[in-house]
């Protein structure tokens, strides 16, 4: 049986979110709070289609490409981990503002003045856990993924 979340879910590994269907991934953001905008570095785990095995393959060649972001509290943005060394790169500037995917505010990445490469992405993140945000990545208006970002 798949695991359901409410208001009171609270995950305590960013691993738990894999196993967990889109429609729980989306109920969770909704139900979690904003929390403080992160400082310092995140590892990541994209979350593409979890529990299938076009989702295991993903996050199998993702490492390569993404392993996280750095957020700078003393210039308002972040840059992402990029690469297998974790290259920084593609900078967002990082604030709060009302969610795009549910009622309410939102950490907001947006790399709308920041980035050329990536001028359609903003992402959402709110505190799921102790350290453990959950992201919503949006190309234009559109939610296509999601992601998970680890604080310890």
């Amino acid at each position: 049986m798949a695991p359901t979340t409410t208001a009171t879910t609270v995950i305590h590994d960013a691993r738990q979110l894999l196993q967990l269907r889109q429609r729980e991934l989306d109920e969770l953001f909704a139900a979690s709070p904003v929390g403080r905008i992160p400082t310092g570095t995140g590892a990541g785990i994209p979350m593409i289609a979890n529990r299938t095995l076009l989702g295991v393959f993903l996050r199998g060649i993702a490492p390569f490409l993404w392993k996280g972001k750095v957020f700078r509290p003393e210039t308002a943005d972040l840059m992402n981990r990029i690469l297998p060394w974790g290259k920084l790169a593609i900078r967002a500037r990082v604030y709060i503002d009302r969610s795009w995917k549910a009622p309410g505010d939102a950490i907001i990445l947006d790399y709308s003045t920041t980035s050329v490469f990536a001028r359609y992405v903003r992402d959402e993140i709110r505190e799921v856990g102790p350290g453990i945000y959950l992201g919503k990545v949006f190309i234009g208006r559109k939610h296509v993924f999601d992601f998970s970002l680890t604080f310890r």
